[in-house]
């Protein structure tokens, strides 16, 4: 049974009408913000992540469905989803930091290179054609597995099982 304000809600969203956000935060942030806090543990994180979830509840309003799914089922799923891409975002940006300051790029000295790896492309060209393709595709030019299946038109396991094989060759060689 659907409350006189949750169809208010509805028939503002539906209609585009700006009391929509309004009401719905007044309704349902707190509610919301809860979802979010069992996610996000940081609480202006999760402010953040509860106003990213209003923007993209207004700008999906008229996706809503009434007859799909009940209004707060449709809220609690954009907040949800929200903070967990917010919880990914956050795992991939603090994985990808580069510490310069520790760094040793710079500090390497030719004696320290091992002189048999960087003649990588003349062993790789010991390997059967069909090892190399893939190789030569995710290492050399950057694909990922799913782009050098689709690119070079072979199934992905097929992918996964040449490149699994073309490096086992090369270890051999390298590591006989």
């Amino acid at each position: 049974m659907i409350s006189s304000t949750e169809k208010e809600i509805i028939n503002f969203l539906e209609n585009g009408d700006k009391k929509a956000i309004t009401l719905l935060y007044e309704s349902y942030s707190d509610s919301l913000f809860g979802v979010i806090k069992k996610i996000i543990s940081d609480d202006d994180i999760a402010q953040d992540v509860l106003q990213e979830s209003f923007v993209k509840i207004w700008r999906y309003a008229k996706k809503y469905d009434s007859n799909k799914a009940k209004l707060f089922t449709w809220l609690y799923r954009i907040a949800y989803n929200t903070a967990i891409d917010k919880v990914r975002s956050l795992k991939n940006k603090s994985g990808k930091e580069v510490q310069i300051e520790t760094s040793s790029v710079y500090k390497i000295t030719s004696n320290e290179l091992n002189q048999d790896v960087l003649d990588i492309k003349t062993h790789l060209n010991t390997l059967d054609e069909k090892y190399q393709i893939v190789i030569n595709a995710l290492f050399f030019e950057g694909m990922t597995q799913q782009e050098a299946s689709d690119e070079l038109d072979i199934p992905l396991g097929t992918i996964k099982s040449r490149l699994k094989i073309g490096l086992r060759e090369l270890k051999k060689i390298y590591n006989p």
